[in-house]
């Protein structure tokens, strides 16, 4: 894909307009599960559209992440977002190892072109520049999101972040190790 422009996002561009033609569409076949220790792919079917409303939530979210010093990068073609990735600021783990992409989605239209590949090596940067050891994904458990972590070489968490479990508890908790 041409012509696509990578830069942080500014807080004074946070708003529900930015989002206007960004497509978070999915629709969802398989996901993954953990039963009895064991990962098994199971039939889970729905589809997944973000309304207004979440639209507002996360708009809200990504102003805090900014306001309390992480970052948020976008991805713009025509300048109109075709993607977006979040890094929260505050460092966890038993030996504060980790920094959370708390978000990294791509506009339906626009997957497969490599997008979210160059936002998640932004955010490696991005975690790399605060001294985190790895960068923490409670990630959707779907069967495509988890092949493109796969793919990217994440694992499961060494360490889960138990209040990121108890707010998704169907998320896949993974982890990238950054040096």
């Amino acid at each position: 894909m041409d012509n696509i422009l990578y830069r942080e996002i500014k807080i004074e561009e946070l708003n529900i307009k930015l989002f206007s033609k960004f497509d978070r569409h999915q629709d969802v076949k398989k996901c993954w599960r953990k039963i009895d220790g064991e990962w098994v792919l199971k039939d889970i079917a729905f589809v997944e559209v973000w309304d207004e409303e979440e639209y507002e939530y996360l708009v809200k979210c990504l102003i805090n992440t900014i306001k309390t010093g992480g970052s948020v990068y976008g991805a713009f073609k025509n300048d109109y977002l075709i993607g977006f990735a979040s890094l929260e600021n505050e460092k966890f783990g038993t030996e504060n190892q980790y920094l959370q992409l708390s978000s990294i989605h791509t506009s339906f239209e626009s997957r497969g072109y490599g997008v979210g590949k160059k936002l998640f090596n932004i955010m490696i940067d991005e975690a790399r520049k605060r001294n985190a050891k790895k960068m923490y994904i409670s990630a959707h458990s779907s069967e495509e999101s988890q092949a493109f972590y796969k793919k990217i070489d994440c694992k499961e968490a060494a360490e889960y972040n138990k209040k990121l479990v108890e707010l998704e508890p169907c998320d896949c908790q993974l982890e990238y190790e950054l040096f």
